[in-house]
């Protein structure tokens, strides 16, 4: 057994999400959203760390890192959990965070998704993106909404991933899942050879660059359902990042690629609830009405806010009122939704009954 199996299983024993390590101190867990020190876990020095590492890293993997002085691959640990790893070269010498993959897919319901989310299991085409910071659950609502289109419907789902993080068993789709590194180059050389593969449903860990995005956009203009993931926090700022990841005279044609092909975007955060010992997933939800074409092909994407709460019957909300109405609930802080909010004024009078 590698030496830090140990660690990992503290990790999943104790509910956590991330374990630090870092050379120089001792190992890290984030458990409830705090970071504390693993109990009787000595400092490591940057050998001891490499020789830790080491031990759960192929030969050819290792040397791509000392190489690069990054990496990232999962890391199994069977009857316990899945961890994505990321290795790297920091100031003091090695580090490495690993993050919990549930060994079991989570459904939908047990995440308590929106209605709204839920169905974009039900969608034919169009491109879906989910949206949020590093850790804000955005893998796991994936899995989710890939999971209910396997149970239920059969399609063809190929996911490009870097790496693979939930293994989803064939039920009644078909499923190709695809590591960048270890099945396919890049996740721009997967996109081209995906659209020859008879793709129902194209998964797309994350669209890093312009390659991906046109790509992406392309897959689904062609008609399969494209879900994919970005580091944004609003519609508004994932459409922008979208058309500004593009010279400015390929900007209209990207603007009106993006108006015919996006049927939803899904904005992400994760929140401690007021009890401290969970966290709560909170959405901005846009879905594609009449209106949405026209404003992406504009360029007036401040209107999407007024389309978004103006769209309440059909699902979507905005991340303003989910926060309000999860302090309402008691589900989370007044302290925490004033600091996630945009629009803070709304929240300033909540913070005198903390």
């Amino acid at each position: 057994m590698a030496r830090l199996d140990k660690l990992l299983r503290y990790l999943k024993d104790n509910g956590g999400s991330d374990l630090h390590l870092a050379a120089g101190i001792e190992p890290r867990a984030r458990i409830g959203g705090h970071i504390d020190v693993v109990p009787n876990s000595p400092s490591l020095d940057d050998a001891q760390l490499c020789d830790l590492l080491k031990e759960i890293t192929t030969d050819d993997r290792w040397k791509r890192f000392m190489d690069t002085n990054d990496a990232d691959f999962a890391y199994g640990l069977e009857g316990v959990a899945r961890f994505r790893a990321n290795l790297f070269r920091q100031q003091r010498g090695v580090g490495a965070v690993f993050r919990t993959i549930p060994e079991k897919i989570l459904s939908l319901e047990t995440l308590k998704a929106p209605d709204a989310v839920a169905k974009m299991a039900e969608l034919s085409s169009g491109l879906v993106l989910v949206t949020g910071p590093t850790g804000s659950g955005k893998s796991t609502t994936l899995a989710a909404i890939i999971d209910r289109i396997n149970s239920s419907q059969s399609r063809h789902i190929i996911t490009i991933e870097d790496p693979i993080e939930f293994v989803h068993p064939n039920k009644k789709s078909v499923l190709s899942q695809r590591e960048v590194g270890s099945h396919t180059e890049s996740f721009g050389s997967a996109l081209r050879a995906a659209i020859r593969q008879d793709p129902d449903v194209i998964l797309v860990g994350e669209m890093r660059d312009q390659e991906t995005i046109a790509l992406a956009v392309t897959a689904a203009e062609m008609g399969a359902l494209v879900f994919a993931t970005l580091h944004t926090n609003s519609a508004t700022k994932t459409i922008d990042r979208l058309i500004d990841a593009f010279p400015a005279e390929e900007q209209d044609q990207i603007r009106l690629s993006l108006s015919e092909s996006l049927a939803a975007v899904v904005s992400q955060l994760l929140l401690r609830t007021s009890d401290g010992k969970g966290r709560v997933a909170c959405h901005e939800i846009l879905l594609k009405t009449a209106a949405l074409p026209n404003i992406i092909r504009s360029g007036n994407t401040p209107m999407l806010t007024n389309l978004i709460q103006n769209g309440k019957r059909l699902g979507m909300c905005t991340m303003d009122n989910t926060l309000m109405a999860l302090v309402t609930a008691g589900t989370i802080l007044p302290r925490d939704a004033y600091m996630k909010a945009k629009d803070k004024a709304k929240f300033e009078s909540l913070l005198d009954d903390e």
